[in-house]
């Protein structure tokens, strides 16, 4: 809790409180009631589901994306693959040669 002088307004805790009434009030004992009107909590934070949401749905975009180029990069790497055999001919290493199949004439 907060103190403050007595005979004096509460300051920043209540401003909607006139000087009058609450030294009346602080003379005479009578208890001083303040009312705080707030929003109501049992309602739905659909801002904080909407960011929450969004932020779900642009990492999951973002993993499609990623799957998506690493397909690309592999169709690439299996065609250059390929264009370099065919170009090579038969691959040997220390004897074991591994040749590509084809019908010979």
């Amino acid at each position: 809790m907060h103190s403050h002088t007595p005979g004096t307004p509460p300051g920043i805790l209540a401003p909607h409180i006139p000087a009058d009434a609450y030294r009346r009030a602080q003379d005479t004992g009578a208890p001083l009631v303040i009312v705080v009107h707030t929003t109501d909590p049992s309602t739905l934070p659909w801002r904080r589901i909407l960011i929450a949401v969004g932020a779900a749905g642009a990492a999951a975009i973002g993993c499609w994306g990623l799957v998506a180029a690493l397909c690309a990069l592999l169709d690439a790497t299996a065609h250059a693959v390929t264009v370099i055999a065919a170009a090579a001919g038969p691959i040997g290493t220390g004897g074991i040669s591994l040749k590509r199949a084809r019908v010979k004439h």
